[in-house]
């Protein structure tokens, strides 16, 4: 019997011994974590959306006379016109050339009939004055004048149908091929230009938002082509009307597009900064804990790990304000923070 409790009590003893010796190493073992100081910046939040970049203007060039065709040369490359060349407005695209159309305007017999009866106008004016001639005279010479120069004008708009003139600044995006000297019928399409160094996008906005989007915000606008760059632009426009059907109400985004990096018709993801801070506390979203007594985070000082609670603020898809909980300099856990608990030891590797 005695023999028996002797090995219970040596076998109790033994047992205690072994845990003891666990949880010492246990307190001795070091947690590899990376950690990064704490420092003010700024954030931003803002609400996410998408659509389709629009240009701001496009036009369709085409001949309005039957006539042979002549593309004339880009001045800035010394080259015929080509697609995705840059044009300036009143830039000359192509020539149409038709003698006998031309000759049929008639532009320097009606200017000379112009000539004629300004001069006889003016003198119908000179003897109108003295007494000469009477007044329904004067209105006839008058009358006679302004026909003549309206002639004119007509004539200069004919033969301006001769010329294919670029109406406004923009790219050319479209530029059928027709052979030099070719006749081309009238109706032919000469020229497409889209101007997209202002851009404009129409969105569908859920309806929550509609007393946090305000005409003016800045959108900050990215396409999957442009990775490394990000497009400026602003609401312009906001519908106060709520499509019953799928609970959104729309908005206009103009797009500053100087550099032509978006291109018209693009997919464009649009973020709609909604409010802004800086010099405060940011962290990233993924290296905080949910715990039952709130927000966690853990820091590190003298080589211990400690839980901090905090309080947040301003969010957005990867950053977050800390309002509370936190201050400059503190050395937080970025990665390995998963299985910490208070007071734990912890080694740094980065």
């Amino acid at each position: 019997m005695k023999k028996s409790i002797f090995i219970i009590a040596a076998s109790l003893i033994a047992l205690t011994a072994c845990r003891n010796q666990e949880q010492n190493l246990n307190a001795d073992v070091e947690i590899p974590v990376s950690v990064e100081s704490i420092k003010f910046k700024s954030i931003e939040e803002y609400i996410n959306t998408t659509g389709t970049a629009i240009p701001k203007g496009e036009i369709l060039l085409k001949s309005k006379i039957t006539a042979s065709y002549f593309l004339e040369k880009n001045p800035l490359t010394s080259r015929p016109w080509q697609l995705g060349d840059v044009i300036k407005k009143g830039a000359l695209i192509a020539q149409l050339e038709d003698k006998e159309y031309v000759n049929s305007i008639k532009l320097e017999t009606n200017q000379l009939n112009m000539e004629l009866a300004e001069s006889e106008l003016k003198k119908q004016e000179s003897l109108y004055e003295k007494g000469g001639v009477t007044l329904k005279d004067l209105k006839t010479a008058s009358i006679n004048y302004e026909n003549a120069k309206s002639t004119v004008e007509n004539s200069k708009l004919q033969l301006d149908k001769t010329k294919i003139i670029a109406p406004i600044d923009g790219v050319i995006v479209d530029l059928p091929y027709y052979t030099q000297s070719t006749q081309i019928d009238a109706g032919a399409t000469i020229a497409r230009i889209m101007d997209y160094q202002t851009m404009y996008m129409d969105v569908q906005l859920p309806e929550k938002y509609i007393s946090v989007i305000k005409p003016g915000q800045v959108v900050k606008l990215t396409n999957y082509t442009i990775p490394e760059d990000t497009i400026i632009g602003n609401i312009t426009q906001l519908s106060p009307a709520i499509n019953a059907d799928t609970r959104t109400f729309k908005g206009n985004i103009s797009i500053n597009n100087p550099k032509y990096l978006l291109r018209p018709g693009m997919f464009v993801k649009a973020d709609i900064v909604t409010d802004h801070k800086d010099s405060v506390i940011v962290i990233s979203k993924n290296i905080i804990l949910s715990r039952q007594k709130g927000k966690t985070v853990f820091i590190v000082d003298r080589g211990i790990a400690a839980e901090r609670i905090i309080e947040t603020g301003l969010e957005n898809a990867t950053d977050v304000e800390v309002t509370k909980g936190l201050l400059r300099n503190d050395r937080i856990v970025s990665s390995g923070f998963e299985t910490l608990s208070n007071n734990s030891k912890v080694k740094i590797i980065k």
